[in-house]
């Protein structure tokens, strides 16, 4: 038996503000906030995953060695082109970092449209239809 991962659950990213990140996540990504477990720790929910949000010095939540925000590389795929995706930045008043830009996605080539969420991790906007 050869042993394989099915899918991605869910990551967990360190923020300054919970509610800074969230309301950023699901104002311009569309993600649906939610409470879970004890201390009530917040999560994004889209799709089939989630995106728990874990504060900066969070007591008995450690994700690594070193403690640290902004330090994600991210890419999200939407089924938008990639003139619909920064529009749609632009709306929520969001600068663009670059794109778009073709990439090689999981699922082969994309074009793909940059930008930074509020503790600066790097957001991948990438679309396979185009």
């Amino acid at each position: 038996m050869r042993f394989t991962v099915d899918r991605l659950d869910h990551i967990v990213i360190t923020c300054r503000d919970v509610e800074v990140t969230s309301s950023w996540y699901q104002r311009v990504l569309g993600m649906e906030r939610e409470e879970y477990g004890r201390n009530n720790r917040g999560a994004l929910r889209f799709g089939g995953q989630k995106i728990n949000v874990r504060p900066y010095g969070a007591e008995g939540w450690g994700t690594s060695d070193v403690e640290m925000t902004g330090v994600q590389d991210l890419c999200f795929i939407a089924a938008l082109a990639p003139a619909d995706v920064i529009e749609h930045l632009n709306q929520c008043g969001v600068a663009i970092i670059e794109g778009p830009v073709e990439r090689i996605g999981a699922l082969g080539p994309m074009r793909s449209v940059y930008c930074r969420d509020p503790d600066g991790n790097l957001i991948e906007i990438g679309s396979y239809a185009f």
